[in-house]
């Protein structure tokens, strides 16, 4: 009766768990619950905090928070149990089909701890999506990886947001189980500041040129390298630059001074929503060390902008490399800055390059394609464990 109610409607019962913070993982999380919630679905979003970009006005879309007490006994707060709790409850009363989890520790790992709280009452189908911190960062620890592999092991499906991080989730977990790669999306939306109005409010004049970068700051952004190439420029004195940090950017601000660009580089710490200011740039920027799928690149490309970045992980499958941007090595800032004065060089080519950007954002990573397809991944494996 079941398996036909969900043939007959169509609507799922959607638990979205992820890290509520500024970030690729929580903001494409964010806006896929949206996405779904929209489409009529019903969204549990599960987190220790409300995620940043998350409207709950829509009535079938909730939010459920997950308490962590400090202990004396414990010298670490933990998270897992508590949010394996919390997920253990939201599944039985709401009866929620599929929990899709970013990242697979540790919120895999508190989904595969819930179903077994849920012993022989209806259990959800767990989806995990890697980002790429898994695989990077914490696969190379040998005190998680046992747990990461169990968790990736376990889930009754895996995904990828790039074909880079797939092969690279098998090697470095030596695992033999399905991912399939469904990229990251961007939409933008409408215009609520003009370009110029914007560019004016940052004090930058008509015929500079300004570039974009969009980061948390982390040192895998290597931000440094950025400061440098844009102190390398040929006419950095017609050029600036614009950082929409999603953190603190205090470290780097000696280095303004050290390069002598402190009047050409503009910082908006803490930077929740981009708004329009992809709109008001010339140019895209990064040049990061890794980089699973990169989504300020794709936000960057998706408002119609050339983008320079390094080549590295996934980066090349978001950038058509000489057709929608450059791409040069990992820590070279003199190639990023050739790379970057060939476009400020040629108005003609950015503007080739941009609505290139734009028309392939547009075809291969556009919202309403990537969400039917997590759906038709959330329904596939509802039908393979006969739900």
């Amino acid at each position: 009766m079941r398996a036909r109610f969900l043939n007959m409607t169509g609507k799922l019962k959607i638990g979205m768990v992820c890290y509520p913070t500024i970030g690729g993982s929580g903001i494409i999380a964010t806006e896929l619950g949206l996405l779904l919630a929209e489409s009529g679905h019903e969204v549990h979003f599960i987190s220790y905090e409300q995620p940043v970009r998350l409207n709950t006005a829509l009535p079938n879309l909730f939010f459920h928070p997950v308490i962590v007490n400090e202990y004396a006994l414990f010298k670490y707060p933990d998270y897992t149990l508590p949010l394996s709790v919390r997920i253990s409850e939201v599944s039985e009363e709401y009866g929620l089909d599929v929990l899709h989890v970013h990242y697979a520790v540790p919120h895999a790992t508190a989904a595969l701890l819930a179903r077994l709280m849920l012993g022989s009452r209806r259990k959800p189908v767990i989806i995990t999506t890697l980002h790429g911190t898994d695989t990077n960062l914490m696969g190379n620890d040998p005190h998680y990886r046992p747990i990461i592999k169990y968790s990736i092991e376990n889930s009754c499906g895996v995904t990828t947001v790039s074909e880079s991080l797939k092969q690279q989730t098998l090697e470095v977990f030596q695992i033999d189980h399905p991912i399939e790669v469904i990229p990251n999306f961007c939409d933008p939306a409408p215009s609520k500041q003009s370009r110029e109005d914007l560019r004016s409010s940052l004090g930058v004049r008509d015929d500079e040129i300004l570039l974009l970068h969009m980061s948390n700051i982390r040192p895998v952004k290597r931000v440094g390298d950025i400061l440098d190439a844009v102190s390398r420029l040929k006419n950095k004195h017609q050029t600036k630059l614009l950082i929409l940090a999603g953190g603190s950017f205090e470290g780097w601000e000696p280095e303004l001074d050290r390069l002598g660009i402190r009047d050409r580089v503009i910082v908006l710490p803490n930077v929740q929503e981009i708004g329009d200011y992809p709109n008001a740039c010339d140019i895209g920027v990064y040049a990061s060390e890794q980089e699973s799928f990169g989504l300020g690149i794709l936000e960057t490309l998706a408002y119609g902008k050339p983008v320079v970045a390094t080549r590295t992980g996934g980066i090349p499958e978001v950038i058509r490399e000489n057709e929608t941007g450059l791409l040069v090595p990992v820590g070279q800032p003199a190639a990023l800055a050739a790379a970057l004065d060939l476009l400020i060089d040629n108005r003609a080519l950015r503007e080739q390059y941009g609505h290139a950007a734009l028309l392939d954002v547009t075809s291969r990573f556009n919202a309403q394609k990537i969400k039917t397809r997590y759906l038709d991944y959330y329904r596939r494996h509802l039908r393979a464990a006969g739900a």
